[in-house]
């Protein structure tokens, strides 16, 4: 599943990863506040989110790095 992700993720353009990375913040923040709550459903969602975060993040870097391609 992850490597799919990933290769999911190294399709994208710059742009699109952003945006993907502004969505996936979003859920963050929305899962503390479940978490605050005691209403949140799968705890491992959220360590999930932060590491598709760090991918997504990584793969900026790279793409930056080549040139933006």
């Amino acid at each position: 599943m992850k490597s799919s992700r990933v290769t999911e993720f190294r399709n994208m353009t710059i742009d699109e990863l952003k945006l993907h990375e502004a969505d996936m913040r979003r859920e963050i923040f929305n899962l503390r506040f479940q978490q605050a709550t005691g209403e949140m459903e799968n705890p491992k969602r959220m360590g999930a989110v932060k590491k598709d975060i760090a991918r997504i993040l990584t793969i900026i870097s790279e793409k930056a790095k080549q040139g933006g391609r």
